[in-house]
């Protein structure tokens, strides 16, 4: 064996088992292995997971905060209108560069797949361009996955449908939208029936923004759910957002939830930034802005949390730290009971690596050996402490380490150093 890891304990509670590797896959899991193998890790109780997973982010925008202004109101407009100054000055190099720099970022955290949607209503594809050489330089230790997304609206934006079409020739993985952002609902519902259509056509995944709005009116999760029922399109499609949910009367959501889950939707809600741009036009009550996830869990619908942006036209802070993603969703949707915490971990490991359909992620026998060991005893304590990632292994081989956190608990502010071998 090229490598064996001692005396783990896994997100679904088993505890003292060992994971044995050998040519970039997990050969065998179990307790107490009678295998040899040229390395030895004793994780020494601490929580083994395969790696997060980020299903809803804007790598074409990150890292661009201050560029060319700063969001003054914090409002999900400005920071639209703002990303639309910003176009015009984009450079191919320079976006390439924050990308890279985020991915390193993400890497140190254990964060090894990333769905990014890329705007594709700027006619030049710079953005696209850009990240599809992101996602050729980091496929050796980070799997990104990429959203034509036409940000201006589909519909709305000149040759938006065009552009999105091309941006799907050049490789483009997935079919994006934002019906809500469309000049009318009619029209929003309209774009929702023709990228659907359009994915069904060409065999794609479809993720949409939906309804990342305030109004309770704003329904297009309804239309979303309709088109990949009629279309047959299960299990293939996202809802990212899903704000307005949130405002909704309970009486539709109960018709709404039966829909989604018939349909094979699933749904994305982004903690950090939905508490940070919803709510905005409210005094007091004040909506707290995330879609209804442990309603959509029991519904038996899958949710995943998404980072979202990081250093941004629309939010200012960020790290690549999904269990801070994990963390605020926790405290948002009032999720402090045992199995509702657990069900938070897997909002950014598991679900949203089955979202983007990820072949071989897990920790069992015949898995790629992608693999965070975390200095926590289970997924709990790791999203109570933000965990520090003692080791990050990528098909087997250790691609960043940090010390365990616990060790500098006596000595407050010191940072944690990180090691990378990224080897780029």
């Amino acid at each position: 064996m090229d490598v064996v890891i001692r005396n783990a304990n896994l997100a679904d509670g088993q505890q003292g088992v060992d994971v044995a590797i050998e040519h970039g896959r997990i050969m065998a899991v179990g307790p107490r292995l009678p295998l040899q193998a040229a390395q030895e890790i004793d994780a020494g109780g601490d929580l083994l997971s395969a790696p997060f997973v980020d299903a809803h982010f804007h790598m074409d925008a990150t890292l661009s905060y201050g560029l060319p202004r700063v969001n003054a109101s914090g409002t999900l407009l400005e920071g639209i209108a703002l990303w639309g100054e910003l176009k015009p000055q984009l450079t191919q190099q320079a976006l390439i560069e924050r990308a890279l720099q985020y991915c390193d970022w993400a890497v140190a955290r254990g964060l090894l797949a990333i769905r990014s949607h890329v705007d594709v209503c700027d006619d030049r594809l710079l953005a696209v361009e850009a990240l599809l050489e992101v996602k050729r330089q980091v496929a050796p230790y980070l799997d990104l996955q990429l959203v034509a997304f036409p940000q201006d609206g589909v519909l709305r934006a000149p040759n938006a449908l065009l552009n999105l079409k091309r941006a799907i020739a050049m490789g483009v993985d997935v079919v994006g939208g934002i019906p809500h952002f469309e000049r009318t609902m009619a029209e929003g519902a309209e774009s929702v029936r023709i990228l659907c259509e359009y994915a069904a056509d060409q065999g794609l995944m479809v993720d949409m923004h939906c309804d990342e709005s305030d109004d309770p009116l704003s329904r297009h999760i309804e239309t979303l759910a309709f088109q990949s029922n009629r279309l047959g399109l299960h299990g293939r499609v996202t809802g990212s957002h899903l704000t307005s949910m949130h405002s909704m009367d309970n009486y539709y959501v109960s018709k709404l939830l039966p829909l989604i889950r018939e349909a094979g939707v699933a749904a994305v809600a982004n903690p950090l930034i939905n508490i940070t741009l919803q709510g905005r036009h409210d005094t007091y009550p004040k909506r707290r802005g995330m879609t209804r996830v442990p309603e959509l869990l029991a519904a038996g619908i899958p949710v995943a949390f998404g980072h979202d942006c990081v250093m941004d036209p629309w939010y200012s802070l960020g790290s690549g730290d999904m269990l801070e993603v994990a963390h605020m969703g926790l405290h948002v949707a009032q999720m402090t009971g045992q199995q509702a915490m657990r069900d938070c971990f897997q909002a950014v490991t598991a679900t949203p690596a089955a979202i983007l359909g990820l072949q071989g992620y897990g920790v069992a026998p015949g898995c790629h050996a992608d693999l965070v060991l975390l200095d926590a005893a289970d997924p709990v304590e790791a999203i109570r402490l933000r965990a520090a990632r003692r080791l990050v292994m990528r098909r087997g081989k250790i691609i960043a380490e940090s010390p365990r956190a616990r060790a500098n608990l006596e000595l407050p502010g010191r940072p944690a150093s990180v090691d990378f071998r990224l080897g780029r």
